[in-house]
């Protein structure tokens, strides 16, 4: 089935149907100007400037708005002398080609330390860069073409980069288009659950070298940058024969390292030895909220199988701002919607044009435009099995109703909790989850299909499933398993997985979740980050190792998903003490031998957000 807009009745006017009554109706220059804007510190960085021409002419279009792209990932390579037919700008394109011809201007920024930019990148997202960003927006009011108002958008690190604008505060700014971004850079993306995602590091890093150091043969190992067409970053209109860029590219050397800058944040919010002011705090948009001016519009966007956690720094944006005009979608995406994630798609590219959305978006509260997009409902999610899209005014959607499935004697789920019991699993440091998962495309690596080799991968795991069902039953939001957990180590990994087995034995992969023991202790809601699924603060002060062999709880919130189960069908929870392909170990070269109490005074559950589909 098809992701696209008309699955479902959930838009009045559906993204699709508004961009049809919006064609082009400038031009776009090529190439854009581009020039250094010098910093109060003295830093150049590197900047293009797409404004829309008239039709059929080099002439400037009107005053208009701006968007903002700020990007480590290059805003424009330098093409191969005769190369045709080759972009020159692959991660901005698609804003460019949608954005100036509707009448903005488009402002691409290489952040310091990357691409033609000068300086040296001392954190990921710095919060140097976010005082770059006020200078620049600064710097874009005081053009003649600027009508000074500026927005801002993009994916991931992208994404991120438009909370740090916005909590500038700069009176310019009016709407943010944060696409598949963090809101917490510890728990949404490199810790997930407390643990250190030590593949994505590596292979982050590795992509970061072959850009900031302009190391072409490391790129082409990146499926994005395999073109030998692309020849590094593209130098500014003022260094014509590329010596600033060259000598920009020099002092890049000097950047930090992932592997080596994210493991000295083993706590969340703990302070660096050399600088009591950082923390995972500082590299963090949910630090910085209070920042962000009421009259600010957000439009959060993620996907059900997008990385670690992006998902919940989506909804807990939604959740946390309170802005008026906010609005959040979820689609069966990866990261950066490249995929149709949903096992029932018919092709793997999405139909759902999610720059249609945030062009109306942005028409409405950027432009100033009457677009009928307060008429529509805030929340829009897609439901796999079911494929079709739901809208919602409130997250979690209320018609969601907890039901329990309680872990029993012979790897049973049932709907009541029996007599007391135990079950042993001894961890292996050998299980992985593979190379179609969720993690892959976080790493910048080209995965196409998600869990197609999941079938019996869990078969050697600690597994509980249930009865058949007996209806159809849609699972919109956070699972959340509870268990009474001990350990023969004083620390330990708990992985859970949910998936579907359906009558005729297919397993599904659904969702997962994870959580370190020594990370078990409840948090509460803060003013900077709000959530509807049990979280835990990961601080060194809230941190406790286990006594090995006395039980504890563990409250394990799965990542959020909406999938439809089918009558006939079987739940199936797995749980594991480790993902050698994703996940360091935990405790290092000590597999616990973890002990699942259930039942009795100790009844471990999953409660699962289901609600029975109408016949």
């Amino acid at each position: 089935m098809s992701d696209s807009d008309d699955q479902g009745a959930a838009w009045r006017v559906p993204p699709s149907a508004y961009l049809a009554r919006r064609p082009p109706a400038y031009g776009i220059p090529a190439p854009p100007r581009s020039l250094y804007l010098t910093m109060k510190d003295g830093c150049r960085l590197a900047v293009d400037i797409y404004l829309p021409t008239a039709p059929a002419s080099a002439a400037a279009g009107p005053r208009c708005p701006t968007i903002c792209i700020f990007t480590p990932y290059y805003r424009r390579f330098k093409v191969k002398a005769g190369a045709t037919g080759v972009e020159p700008s692959p991660n901005v394109c698609k804003y460019r080609d949608t954005f100036v011809p509707r009448g903005y201007a488009l402002v691409v920024v290489d952040v310091r330390g990357t691409g033609a930019s000068f300086g040296t990148r001392d954190s990921f997202r710095s919060p140097r860069e976010r005082e770059d960003y006020r200078e620049i927006a600064d710097w874009i009011v005081a053009q003649p073409w600027s009508d000074g108002r500026i927005g801002a958008t993009g994916v991931s690190y992208l994404g991120a980069a438009c909370d740090f604008l916005a909590s500038t505060g700069h009176p310019a700014v009016k709407a943010i288009a944060p696409l598949f971004a963090v809101w917490d850079t510890y728990s949404d993306h490199y810790y997930p659950g407390g643990i250190l995602l030590n593949q994505l590091a590596e292979t982050y890093d590795q992509l970061m070298v072959g850009l900031d150091h302009d190391r072409r043969e490391i790129l082409r190992q990146f499926a994005y940058y395999a073109d030998p067409n692309l020849e590094g970053p593209h130098p500014v209109d003022e260094d014509p024969d590329g010596t600033s860029c060259r000598a920009a590219v020099a002092e890049h050397v000097g950047n930090f390292h992932m592997p080596d800058f994210i493991t000295e944040f083993r706590f969340k919010e703990q302070p660096l030895p050399y600088d009591e002011t950082f923390s995972s705090s500082s590299f963090s948009p949910y630090h910085y909220m209070s920042g962000i001016k009421p009259d600010v519009a957000i439009y959060s966007v993620s996907g059900w199988m997008d990385g670690a956690g992006y998902a919940n720094g989506a909804i807990s944006r939604h959740l946390t701002l309170p802005n008026p005009n906010r609005y959040l979608l979820l689609g069966p995406w990866d990261h950066g919607a490249r995929v149709n994630v949903s096992p029932w798609r018919n092709r793997v590219d999405p139909e759902f044009v999610v720059l249609a959305e945030v062009l109306r978006f942005f028409d409405e509260h950027l432009a100033g435009m009457e677009t009928g997009l307060r008429a529509e409902a805030p929340i829009h999610y897609f439901t796999m099995h079911d494929e079709t899209w739901r809208a919602a005014d409130a997250w979690p959607p209320i018609e969601a109703a907890e039901t329990r499935f309680f872990l029993s004697t012979d790897g049973e789920l049932s709907r009541a909790g029996g007599a007391a019991g135990s079950d042993v699993y001894k961890t292996d440091f050998g299980f992985g989850t593979g190379e179609h998962t969720r993690y892959e495309r976080i790493a910048g690596i080209d995965n196409r299909d998600y869990y197609t080799d999941w079938q019996g991968r869990d078969a050697a795991l600690l597994r509980y499933t249930s009865a058949p069902l007996d209806a159809d039953v849609e699972m919109t939001g956070h699972a959340v398993a509870e268990f009474w957990l001990a350990s023969s180590e004083a620390d330990g990994a708990v992985h859970v997985y949910l998936s579907e087995i359906e009558a005729a034995g297919r397993e599904r992969y659904v969702t997962e979740g994870v959580l370190r023991a020594l990370h078990r202790k409840d948090a509460v809601d803060t003013p900077h980050h709000r959530t509807s699924w049990p979280t835990h603060s990961y601080t060194r002060e809230d941190a406790a190792p286990l006594v090995p062999g006395r039980p504890e709880r563990l409250r394990i919130a799965l990542l959020p998903v909406s999938w439809s189960f089918r009558k006939g069908s079987r739940i199936r929870v797995a749980i594991a003490g480790a993902d050698s392909d994703h996940y360091v170990q935990v405790p290092h070269g000590r597999p616990p031998i973890l002990t699942l109490h259930h039942g009795g005074t100790m009844p471990s559950h999953v409660a699962l957000p289901l609600r029975v589909k109408k016949q």
